[in-house]
């Protein structure tokens, strides 16, 4: 691969959503996409010192058993693209940098992404998978903190589900990102995409938005939620 490919890739992994991973319990009805929940995860790796973050990812966590509260998923359906409720596991690369005791940083390193996964974001993280993919003398020159993707603009809309969304403290918008902003199922469901403040907690925000789109869409068999953007 070319150094061209190689940046080409990098930028489009950045760019792409990614998947959808479930936060919180099974019963909360929500999931954030992948390039979300990195923005948060990315940050907390480089305050990280002797770390020079690569490649994060986050997946279902092989080694989980099933979890209990799954076996009822027929009224909170899975969204395309979304992992089913249940442990993560996030596998992270970094360089480590001379200067401190490998096995110390790496415990830093996994100990700081696992509290901005749980306590930050509210994703079910059961692990942490590191790789060191270089020893590095020196840091490398920082190169300050990444721009966000560009954003798209909110849609306009006048549907009653996203408006009692828009007034749920912590959302920044509706989005459509992942399909219209609100997409009701021939079942009676009803899921939102939205974006949330960043600085606010995913999850909380979430359950508020549950709370107040449940009241407005009567009849609604199933209400779940997709954090598309943290801005």
């Amino acid at each position: 691969m070319t150094t061209t490919d190689g940046w080409t890739a990098a930028v489009r992994d950045r760019l792409a959503p990614g998947r959808l991973l479930p936060l919180g319990a099974a019963a909360d009805g929500v999931w954030i996409t992948e390039r979300a929940a990195r923005t948060v995860l990315d940050r907390a790796a480089s305050a990280v010192r002797g770390v020079a973050p690569g490649r994060l990812r986050v997946g279902s966590d092989p080694d989980a058993g099933p979890d209990p509260e799954t076996e009822d998923l027929d009224s909170l359906p899975v969204p395309p693209g979304g992992l089913p409720p249940g442990p993560l596991r996030i596998t992270a690369d970094f360089a480590a940098v001379a200067g401190r005791p490998l096995p110390e940083v790496a415990e830093e390193l996994r100990s700081v992404l696992l509290v901005a996964a749980e306590d930050g974001l509210g994703l079910p993280v059961a692990g942490v998978d590191l790789r060191v993919t270089a020893l590095l003398d020196t840091a490398p020159a920082a190169a300050g903190p990444a721009a966000p993707p560009p954003g798209r603009p909110s849609p306009a809309t006048d549907d009653p589900v996203a408006l009692a969304a828009l007034r749920v403290e912590g959302v920044a918008g509706v989005t459509d990102a992942l399909g219209p902003p609100v997409r009701r199922g021939p079942g009676g469901d009803v899921r939102i995409e939205l974006a949330v403040t960043a600085g606010r907690h995913p999850l909380h925000v979430a359950r508020a938005v549950r709370n107040a789109v449940t009241a407005v869409a009567g009849g609604a068999t199933a209400v779940t939620v997709l954090v598309s953007e943290l801005r």
